[in-house]
């Protein structure tokens, strides 16, 4: 019997190498979340610019869009911003989540970065990001026209995460009906 106990430690080893093994084939990026093929939650928000306009989910109907999750603490969310940028140019919606910040400081930052986002809706507590079910910043929905949330990335939109969103905006564009 006694034998048998030395090897317990062994087998916890193994199976828990087992574990971490698995972990590392799983992409960071790619968080399931209740939420997709669902309505934006509902929600009534000061727009970042102006504390009296208040933003609902009804303000961000009409064409597709990506909405962003962003602060001024988040550096990932500054490496993202050219890029976001490069969007708008290119004349795709982007409405933004300022997330538990600073409203001085996140309007002087859009001031100095430029500002992408056709919206900004200021999130100061972090209720709609909870709603969401935001991880952290910066985190990017694609919603479609009618509010609907389609896909939910992870992390910085950089060029090659656009190239793989920038498809589904345009089906979303043009009125197909996209769901996972």
């Amino acid at each position: 019997m006694r034998r048998f106990f030395l090897f317990v430690p062994l087998v916890v080893f193994f199976v828990m190498g087992i574990f971490l093994y698995r972990g590392l084939q799983l992409d960071p990026t790619e968080l399931p979340s209740a939420l997709i093929d669902k309505p934006l939650p509902e929600f009534s928000m000061s727009s970042l610019y102006d504390e009296q306009r208040q933003i609902t989910p009804a303000d961000l109907k009409g064409k597709p869009a990506l909405l962003n999750v962003w602060a001024t603490w988040c550096p990932s969310c500054k490496e993202e911003h050219a890029q976001l940028n490069k969007i708008k140019e290119e004349g795709y919606t982007i409405y933004g989540v300022n997330y538990k910040d600073d409203r001085g400081k996140a309007k002087e930052w859009l001031r100095r970065y430029l500002d992408p986002y056709a919206e900004n809706i200021f999130d100061d507590k972090g209720a709609l990001g909870l709603d969401l079910g935001v991880y952290g910043a910066p985190e990017t929905y694609v919603i479609d026209a009618n509010g609907v949330i389609r896909y939910k990335h992870v992390g910085v939109v950089d060029q090659r995460v656009w190239d793989q969103l920038r498809p589904l905006m345009d089906k979303l564009a043009s009125g197909e009906v996209v769901g996972q």
